[in-house]
């Protein structure tokens, strides 16, 4: 063998083997975690929407795995968050991701809000919510006045408009979600800046030692709070509302329906304001971008990119109006649905269309940063399926409504709802993707609801939800 052959044969060991210790757990030592607030995936550009302007979730995702159906456990804010956080279906048995990587020896840091806080009222006093303060060696809030920011002030479900600060709907208030405020500012007083400003700060001071830095921004979460130039790029004369039916012209029976909806809220009796809600909603989201944006500039220029996974996601979606729907706690696809990107050194980018749940979350990081998983989690690391792509990942994906009032799941072709009460709906995905028809009495689909009717209480059971024994 010549001395030319002999080179080209180690130079190219030499490659493979770089390149595969690239990807391997001990080289990536530190996590930036960024969490949205009542985020709906579908808003977002990089899933698809023609209107949103999120240039830095765009630049992110094109660079990152992005999950194109992932599903959260739970259907708010609270239950949400502490679900994944704990890798729980329900409840929040064990220790906690952050503890646990405090533990391990990570320097842990939350910003602003990652366990369950009541927006606006935490935000606007600065207080923690149902923080766990032991998952963190550092802990920080970034206020903001909300709704009682100086601008032009919305309450679109009363038809309010106006300037004055006086009777602005804010905390426990009836019409507090229906808020929007065109700010006078450039944006540096709002909490979300703020906690952008912080993260960017201790990237800095921490660049050096393992981290693991949670950053939860509020935004789109009402109010929708943001400076005029982002409420100028979405006139809401411009704006298409949802297809608007009868919920139950649809099938879709009484369990199935958010606590607010254009039936029983004065908002149904404004179409333009609910227009506005979704100009109000995009503003949010690209101001929110922003942020992120910010954030991701300084891991580029701080040169961490090689040795830190970044992970995006939402808490859960939210309805703007579809089906006469409003807010969130329902188990249909604009509430279950949410966002995940996930960049991760030494994996191509791409876009995977296995279903996949928040839980996941947690063990997926302890085995990229080769940290032992607590028998507790019952999530299930999506590392190998993305590493080699002919490994089974999930089924399906599962969601719970508080006091196990109803319960989904979520396959690749079907949407398959089943209430306590016995109630049920199941949609095609693929032919319905905006679930307009119900088909459970449809006598076509009497094997398939079977079947997934079985594969719902095998999942329950398994997340020791309940115990049913199956029909022989």
């Amino acid at each position: 063998m010549n001395f030319t052959l002999k080179a080209l044969i180690f130079i190219s060991l030499a490659f493979v083997i770089d390149t595969c210790d690239a990807a391997q757990p001990n080289k990536i030592k530190n996590v930036l975690f960024i969490i949205a607030d009542d985020l709906k995936a579908s808003v977002l550009a990089c899933y698809g929407d023609k209107i949103c302007q999120t240039p830095n979730l765009d630049k992110l995702a094109s660079q990152s795995i992005v999950f194109d159906r992932a599903y959260c456990q739970g259907l708010s804010c609270g239950p949400s968050r502490t679900s994944l956080m704990h890798s729980r279906y329900l409840g929040s048995e064990g220790i906690n991701l952050p503890e646990h990587l405090k533990n391990n020896g990570w320097y842990t840091a939350r910003v602003g809000k990652i366990y369950h806080m009541r927006v606006p009222y935490d935000i606007i006093h600065g207080t923690d919510g149902q923080d766990i303060p032991s998952s963190w060696t550092e802990k920080f809030n970034s206020k903001g006045a909300e709704s009682h920011t100086p601008g032009d002030y919305a309450c679109l479900n009363q038809n309010i408009f106006t300037k004055s600060l006086k009777n602005r709907e804010s905390s426990k208030m009836k019409n507090r979600m229906f808020v929007s405020v065109i700010s006078e500012g450039d944006g540096s007083d709002q909490p979300d800046f703020k906690s952008a400003e912080k993260t960017i700060e201790l990237l800095n001071q921490r660049k050096n030692e393992p981290f693991f830095i949670a950053t939860g921004l509020v935004r789109p979460h009402y109010p929708n709070v943001a400076p005029k130039e982002f409420f100028q790029n979405y006139p809401w004369q411009k704006i298409d509302s949802p297809e608007l039916r009868n919920p139950a012209s649809l099938g879709i029976p009484i369990e199935g329906h958010p606590r607010i909806t254009n039936s029983n809220n004065s908002i149904g009796k404004y179409p333009d304001n609910q227009k506005r809600m979704w100009a109000a909603y995009y503003a949010t989201v690209e101001f929110m971008d922003q942020q992120i944006g910010r954030i991701l500039e300084e891991v580029d220029r701080l040169g961490l990119k090689n040795n830190t996974a970044i992970i995006f996601l939402s808490d859960h979606g939210y309805h703007l109006g579809e089906h006469g729907f409003w807010q969130k706690n329902n188990l249909h696809e604009e509430v279950t649905r949410v966002p995940l990107i996930a960049y991760i050194p030494g994996l191509a980018p791409g876009r995977i269309n296995e279903v996949t749940e928040l839980v996941d979350i947690y063990p997926s990081l302890t085995e990229l940063l080769g940290v032992y998983k607590p028998k507790t989690v019952q999530g299930k690391s999506f590392l190998p399926f993305l590493k080699n792509k002919t490994e089974d990942f999930r089924n399906s994906a599962l969601s719970l409504m508080q006091g196990k009032k109803g319960y989904s799941i979520r396959t690749e072709d079907f949407s398959y709802i089943r209430y306590q009460n016995g109630a049920a709906e199941l949609y095609n995905m693929i032919k319905d993707p905006k679930q307009l028809v119900n088909l459970i009495q449809n006598p076509e689909h009497k094997q398939t609801i079977s079947k997934l009717d079985r594969e719902l209480n095998t999942r329950l059971r398994e997340a020791s939800l309940i115990k049913i024994k199956e029909k022989q």
